[in-house]
């Protein structure tokens, strides 16, 4: 199966919505870090149900686009979305439609990593970044966060998991100064005491702690010299 039929399936039965609902945990941590200014225009690369553009239009942004590789996900953004500085297109990752230094932000949530070529995409992203832009990318699917690599055996789509200096050295590979890295922790969801478990997802209270207290979002920021 394709990302595009992957993610429509999953905009079809609403999953887009709860999505949207566990992300915005560490997203909108993230969101308020990135640097916006008025006018700016900003890319949500892997946008989903699109509330990330929401939230940003709330501080002013000039124009947002969000792209995503699945049609209904898209449609659905739209449907959301009463706004007419906010547009969604479908499109590829590795083949931004968008013209050379002609955004100021981009912004990706658990998404980069379904980048049929991950470095390439990277390479778009610097291509469209202005000097000085910026590209926040956050992914709980890494190599440190052990408890997220069982992902891959409910995604029929192959995902990339780097580590955390594996991205640091492709952002740089890419062109990108890589400005800051971090763990963005996820402090709402609510882990029960002990004597809870194990539970159908966890062995132990421990380990859901490590998951999503301990290595949580893995934020990494590259600047476009």
């Amino acid at each position: 199966m394709s990302v595009r039929e992957e993610f429509d399936d999953w905009a079809t039965s609403g999953k887009d919505r709860g999505m949207e609902e566990r992300h915005w945990h560490t997203a909108k941590h993230v969101l308020a870090r990135m640097p916006v200014e008025a006018g700016d225009a900003v890319l949500d690369l892997g946008t989903g149900s699109g509330y990330a553009l929401r939230a940003l239009r709330e501080r002013g942004i000039g124009r947002g686009y969000g792209l995503d590789g699945a049609p209904e996900m898209a449609r659905n953004a739209r449907r959301y979305t009463d706004d007419d500085a906010v547009g969604f297109l479908v499109g590829d990752f590795d083949a931004l439609p968008f013209a050379d230094d002609s955004l100021d932000h981009v912004f990706s949530m658990e998404a980069f990593y379904y980048a049929a070529d991950p470095r390439n995409t990277l390479r778009e992203v610097r291509r469209v970044l202005r000097p000085g832009g910026t590209f926040y990318c956050a992914v709980n699917y890494y190599a440190e966060n052990e408890a997220s690599h069982a992902w891959q055996e409910n995604i029929s789509v192959e995902m990339t998991l780097w580590s955390r200096e594996e991205y640091r050295e492709a952002f740089r590979d890419a062109g990108l100064y890589v400005a800051e890295q971090d763990t963005v922790p996820d402090r709402e969801i609510e882990i029960p005491d002990a004597a809870a478990f194990p539970t159908d997802d966890w062995d132990s209270r421990e380990a859901m702690v490590d998951r999503y207290r301990t290595w949580g979002t893995l934020l990494t920021v590259g600047v476009a010299p």
